[in-house]
């Protein structure tokens, strides 16, 4: 009765429809920022089958290649091994010894199995389809063919082919040597060391916790997704910043194949390494799997 006598219950009526009113507005945009959601999730879901298609296709084209170039299915590598420290030193410097006549050594950088330069082709022969799928390799052979070889470059050059009286080997390519950082980078983890050689002389690392995995369906899950890649986002640009704070120029990132790209405008080189665990003791471990190099003699 005092309510409408003092003409409050007119107002009290015309906030509860505009309360009312906001809730229904704010139930649309949280219903479009599902939709939107859910279109970004369809997108990546689609982004995925497309990736796994052209991996599938990039497989049938090298069996495709193989098959025209090999001279029968029985042709294979004559030997493989997993070189790192001493045992590649070695290796390295018994290439280092070969000597020829003029254009006798022959050393190429294939980055592309599936597009060998001719050169590669004429000097191996009919090994050249190893090479493809040493591929990406430096490889190097004699004009007697004595001597053949392809080895995985942690720090790759340039593609070129050249025939000189050695074979043109670039330790600094498989070793480490001089100043350089290498750092770890996955979506929950950083680890940076700067080196020195193989000495480790400064470390910065951190982690970062994501939420765990939420159930499926639902708005919640939609939520939870738009959550998660806000904080790999956050962690990633902390990532970045310690990276452009670094003191050496060489600069490698190895980590996940999903946030290297992220880094490519910083690194000299990238590769993608399963190391995890404590950021010291992933990063160690990242550094040894980095500076390994895989020995295939055609």
């Amino acid at each position: 009765m005092l309510d409408e006598l003092l003409g409050r219950a007119e107002l009290k009526d015309r906030i509860a429809e505009l309360e009312e009113e906001l809730h229904h507005r704010e139930r649309e945009l949280e219903a479009e920022r599902e939709r939107r959601a859910d279109a970004v999730s369809d997108r990546q879901d689609a982004e995925e089958r497309v990736n796994r298609l052209e991996d599938r296709v990039a497989d049938l084209e090298g069996t495709v290649e193989r098959l025209r170039d090999d001279d029968g299915p029985d042709r294979d590598f004559v030997r493989t091994e997993t070189l790192r420290g001493e045992r590649l030193a070695t290796v390295l410097d018994r290439l280092g010894t070969v000597e020829t006549d003029a254009e006798g050594a022959f050393s190429a950088y294939v980055a592309d199995g599936h597009d060998r330069p001719e050169a590669v082709r004429d000097a191996f022969g009919d090994r050249a389809a190893l090479v493809g799928r040493a591929a990406p390799c430096l490889a190097v052979t004699d004009d007697a063919g004595i001597v053949a070889a392809c080895l995985s470059v942690p720090d790759p050059p340039e593609p070129y082919t050249l025939w000189d009286s050695a074979f043109a080997v670039e330790r600094e390519r498989f070793e480490p040597t001089g100043e350089f950082t290498l750092a770890l980078v996955r979506s929950d983890l950083f680890a940076m060391g700067q080196y020195e050689g193989r000495e480790r002389v400064a470390f910065q690392g951190f982690d970062s916790e994501l939420k765990s995995q939420h159930s499926k369906g639902g708005f919640s899950q939609a939520r939870f997704e738009r959550l998660r890649d806000a904080q790999i986002d956050d962690h990633l640009e902390r990532c970045r910043t310690a990276l452009e704070d670094r003191e050496t120029e060489r600069c490698y990132v190895v980590g996940e194949r999903t946030v290297l790209d992220e880094f490519d405008d910083l690194a000299d080189a990238t590769a993608t390494v399963d190391a995890s665990g404590e950021p010291e003791t992933a990063l160690e471990s990242a550094f040894r799997d980095f500076w390994t190099v895989r020995l295939r003699v055609p």
